[in-house]
């Protein structure tokens, strides 16, 4: 038998004084998390966070044959990876469970139960003595009905919903429901039972009549009710309907706002349609626009990473990823684009969620990244960085002195984690030939542009060891032999340090030179590179560069 649920009874749950916000993230476990869904999570926790609210997981997994418990754990362990946290779900329970949908089909049904009679007209001889909303079956559901009931058996063959759907395509009419069942009478349906056909069991559509929300973010939203024929609400297999679960899960649960995407705007009309029949006040709705690609076409895989396992995967940090979806579709009105969690939770507000679609930007996540990564506290960041240069082959520990003399120089220049070991293996390198045949390179390279010059001075410097001990004098010692150059060249500023730094590193841009040299010494200390790691030393680089010179 199954047991009475009660419902929410006030009038309007979106704005009754003391009313506790509870807002939810229902997800389908059909596949990975994609930003979209992390988005609407994220304004769902910012909001209930905000106010001091409840945040809901609630699987949607109505989709037999694709959801799986797989996919509803990777999606849980992104969320949590995000700093997203919920009061109730499947994995941390709650008074309104269970919270997947998949174990909620005998709720749905004594809902089901309820709508179809509604106006109860029952022959005496099948009358049903357990009330009004216990111990019906769904076979019995036809037994109960009633004409005035705002659901009904419904036992057309696939054929005949084909011809409605062609006869309204060739009208020019959106297709509708306009069988026989909707007005048949108890002994039609007793018969069809009796012949054992197993019906759908539709909802009764009001005709002439019009659905209108306020959207939080879209304003005003008005539906006739004439655009939408008899839907169905549970499936011949006794499977409930998706509109169906959604909005009678919602007035169970009391969620007081749905913010969700845009996508899911034609669905509001049939489930506010439910929640009238049901009797209980809506929650206050806001679609948000979809996630575009740069090409403003929506985001799919062949933009690349969609997923926020795959940018996990990727090196970006939790709470810049967190940043950047948040900026996708909200502002606060000010110019400020680096956000704590904690800040967003301040700062959130409906009001401000735009009505024009977002694009991501993967180069502005990328400097979101950066942001949050070089505010980390010291050892936090040397953490990561020395991690990733040690799963590169770059570090033989991923602390020591090696690692902190890495990142002190790639650091700054580092927007994701995975970035250290490609900028050390740059630094590392010596690629003259190169970088000498670049474009930028060419007036240092042709004739009087000091290249040959400024290499002269440093490979005479390098023979006699005027070069090695400048390096090793520090910063001071360094800074007097750059000076020297200069004088023995007749050269200064960008005259005398891009040769330089091009004879020396091998490349035009980087970090400063001496500081580059440094790093070679350092990781010709033992310990420091692991065998194979590939690195020109700075004899190695002297030698390169006299054959160019000679060569040129």
């Amino acid at each position: 038998m199954l047991a009475t649920r009660s419902l929410p009874q006030t009038t309007d749950l979106s704005s009754s004084a003391g009313t506790e916000v509870r807002v939810r993230f229902a997800p389908s476990p059909t596949g990975n998390l994609h930003v979209g869904g992390a988005r609407t999570a994220l304004f769902n926790w910012l909001y209930a966070r905000q106010l001091g609210g409840k945040f809901i997981l609630r699987v949607e997994d109505t989709d037999l044959e694709r959801s799986t418990r797989a996919s509803e754990e990777a999606m849980i362990r992104d969320l949590k990876w995000l700093g997203l946290d919920w009061d109730e779900g499947p994995d941390v329970g709650g008074p309104h469970g269970p919270y997947r949908q998949s174990e909620r089909t005998s709720i749905y049904l004594e809902y089901a139960q309820k709508m179809v009679r509604e106006g109860e007209r029952h022959a005496p001889e099948t009358a049903c003595v357990s009330g009004p909303l216990n111990g019906c079956s769904l076979d019995s559901l036809s037994v109960c009905l009633s004409p005035a009931g705002k659901a009904y058996p419904c036992f057309c063959t696939e054929d005949e919903l084909e011809a409605m759907k062609q006869a309204a395509e060739a009208a020019k009419l959106p297709p509708k429901y306009t069988g026989k069942w909707a007005t048949a009478s108890q002994a039609e349906v007793d018969a069809a039972l009796a012949e054992g056909k197993q019906p759908v069991y539709r909802f009764r559509v009001p005709p002439d009549a019009r659905i209108t929300i306020q959207d939080t973010v879209r304003g005003e939203v008005s539906w006739s009710t004439d655009a939408v024929g008899d839907f169905v609400l549970i499936r011949s297999n006794g499977q409930p309907v998706y509109n169906f679960c959604v909005a009678v899960d919602d007035a169970l649960m009391r969620v007081t706002h749905v913010l969700r995407a845009e996508e899911h705007l034609p669905n509001t009309l049939r489930q506010m349609l439910v929640y009238q029949a049901l009797g209980v006040p809506p929650p206050r709705f806001g679609h948000v626009s979809l996630i575009l690609a740069p090409d403003r076409s929506k985001l799919s895989k062949r933009h690349g990473a969609t997923s926020v396992g795959e940018f996990r995967e990727q090196g970006f940090l939790p709470q810049a990823m967190v940043n950047f979806l948040a900026l996708l579709g909200w502002n606060e009105g000010t110019t400020k684009e680096i956000y704590s969690p904690q800040d967003l939770v301040q700062a959130f507000s409906l009001e401000r969620i735009t009505k024009s679609a977002a694009v991501f930007d993967k180069q502005k996540l990328s400097w979101v990244n950066g942001q949050h990564l070089r505010a980390l506290p010291a050892q936090e960041q040397a953490r990561l960085l020395g991690e990733a240069l040690h799963r590169a082959g770059l570090a033989t520990s991923p602390t020591g002195p090696w690692v902190e003399t890495v990142v002190k120089l790639v650091g700054p220049g580092c927007e994701l984690v995975a970035d250290a070991p490609t900028q050390l293996r740059s630094l590392l390198r010596y690629d003259l030939e190169q970088s000498a045949a670049e474009a930028d390179a060419a007036p240092f390279v042709a004739p009087g542009g000091g290249l040959k010059e400024v290499a002269a001075v440093i490979l005479t410097d390098a023979t006699s060891g005027a070069l090695a001990a400048a390096v090793a004098g520090g910063a001071d010692g360094w800074k007097a032999w750059v000076k020297a150059l200069g004088t023995s060249t007749g050269r200064k500023g960008k005259q005398l340090f891009m040769p330089m730094r091009l004879a020396l590193t091998g490349n035009l841009h980087g970090p400063d030179v001496g500081e580059q040299l440094a790093l070679l010494q350092a990781a010709q200390q033992a310990g420091a590179l692991p065998p194979g790691a590939e690195m020109d030393s700075l004899e190695e680089r002297m030698a390169k560069l006299r054959l160019y010179v000679d060569s040129h």
